[in-house]
Formats: C-alpha cells, sequence, structure tokens
C-alpha cells in the first residue's frame, strides 16, 4: 500500500524517523530525509538509493523547509505524507531547590521552537504542494503525522518543557485536522512511549533492562519499525483522522 507513496519525513535520519524512511523505500514508496545538515541523512539516502534524497532542514526555519518541499516536488513531483519526527528533549526541574536554581527559561523556550513550532512550521508548509494532488475517492489529497509523546500526558519529574511541547502537539492535532478537512488533508498524531532509539541505546545495559520492564506488555523498548507500521496503517486508514494514538506497551510513566 506505500508503492508510489511520496513521505517527507523530519527527523529521517535516525531513530523513528529513519525507521518511517526505511519502511516506505522497502515497500516501494519514496522518501525525503529532512534532517540538519550535520545529521547522516546523506549517507542514510545513499544506502537507501534512488528512491531516497536527503534535504537539509532545521525545521524552525522557513526557507529551509520551503526548500525541502521545492526539492520534493523536483525530485518526485508531489507530497502525498508528512511525518514530524524531528524533537529534541531537556530535563530540569522547574526549580532545583539543592543549587537553588530555576529552570532556564532559554532551554524551555528552545524545546518549545523546535518540538511545537517546528512542526507546525512544515505543516503549514506542506500544505501548500500536497493541495496539488489529484483526490482520492474520498477527496483526500494527503495525510499528516506528528510525533508527541507519553510524555504529553504522563510528564516525569524534569519533563516541564519536554512535556509542553509534545502537549501543545496533542492539543493542536484536532484544530489543524478541522483547518484542514476542506482541502482533503488527514492530520493524525502517535505518541509513542519507550522506544529503542539512538538516545536510548547510549544509556547503560542496567538503565536500558530497568525501562523495558517498566512496559508492562510486551516487556521490552519499542522498535522504530513498529512506530512506522502505525504510520503506514495511518496511511491506510481514511477514517483516521483529528486523533493522538498512545504507541506504548500499555506504559504510563511514573514520577
Amino acid at each position: 500500500m506505500l508503492k508510489g507513496v511520496v513521505a517527507l519525513v523530519t527527523g529521517g535520519a535516525s531513530g523513528l524517523g529513519r525507521g518511517t524512511v526505511e519502511r516506505f523505500i522497502r515497500q516501494g514508496g519514496k522518501a525525503v530525509i529532512a534532517d540538519l545538515p550535520v545529521s547522516k541523512g546523506k549517507t542514510v539516502a545513499e544506502e537507501l538509493g534512488e528512491n531516497a534524497i536527503f534535504a537539509p532542514v532545521d525545521v524552525t526555519s522557513e526557507s529551509d523547509m520551503q526548500a525541502a518541499l521545492d526539492l520534493t516536488k523536483q525530485k518526485f513531483g508531489k507530497l502525498d505524507i508528512l511525518v514530524n519526527a524531528a524533537g529534541i528533549a531537556v530535563a530540569h526541574k522547574t526549580y532545583n531547590s539543592n543549587k537553588k536554581m530555576p529552570h532556564n527559561l532559554e532551554d524551555f523556550a528552545r524545546i518549545i521552537h523546535v518540538n511545537t513550532v517546528g512542526s507546525f512550521n512544515a505543516i503549514r508548509l506542506s500544505v501548500g504542494l500536497m493541495i496539488e494532488n489529484t483526490p482520492n475517492q474520498d477527496n483526500q489529497k494527503g495525510v499528516i503525522v506528528n510525533t508527541a509523546s507519553v510524555a504529553a500526558f504522563d510528564g516525569q519529574i524534569g519533563q516541564a518543557a519536554y512535556s509542553a511541547s509534545k502537549g501543545a502537539i496533542v492539543g493542536m492535532t484536532l484544530p489543524i485536522a478541522r483547518d484542514l478537512s476542506k482541502d482533503g488533508i488527514r492530520v493524525v498524531t502517535i505518541a509513542p512511549g519507550i522506544f529503542d532509539t539512538p538516545l536510548l541505546m547510549a544509556l547503560p545495559a542496567k538503565v536500558r533492562a530497568f525501562l523495558s520492564k517498566s512496559v508492562p506488555f510486551p516487556q521490552r523498548l519499542g522498535a522504530p519499525d513498529e512506530y512506522a507500521m502505525l504510520v503506514q496503517q495511518i496511511w491506510e486508514n481514511p477514517l483516521l483522522n483529528g486523533e493522538t494514538i498512545r504507541l506504548d506497551g500499555a506504559l504510563r510513566m511514573q514520577a
């Protein structure tokens, strides 16, 4: 069902984004890997072949994002699905009483800017290319998949900034879906739990084992391809719209 489908994936050089790119290519789709210039995006694109291209992008930049969309149209002629997988995180308490230090305001603003504003920037600009598509039998022209987190609902100590940024993504899902309904574009958000990404792979084995045991079932970390599988299912199911789907093995984060 992905044959000939063109995806633009922000954060596509690693983690959940790369898993999505690889699934699309494996199933006959085409992918634009939109990631930072310092990422491994160019190498990943070369490894995946002619149906994958790299676009150096800072998701908060209008000119970068528009250049990636122009490249998408030039190379593949259209855009069917945008997957917002780019994101960053910090871990700081609102106030550290031991150090008598408040949360750095610049860090809080940076997380919101990249995760929330960056996602919205990609959405608002991608729509302009999607609406050029010929509609299908449901009058659909495109699909947008955002990435939130279970932290949007179960934020832990030190996650004020990250949870706020992901909660905002959840909050804007329905209004954007309503905004774009007349244009034939669906909008769905995935809220992943704990996944086996490069960030977690850098943790000690004991920590990884502890995190795995915190997931009720299956008692392990999620695989990037399982996130990508849900992206594909969202693409294939025309009634999924305006909703946030938890993908977490029944995990509920504790403080």
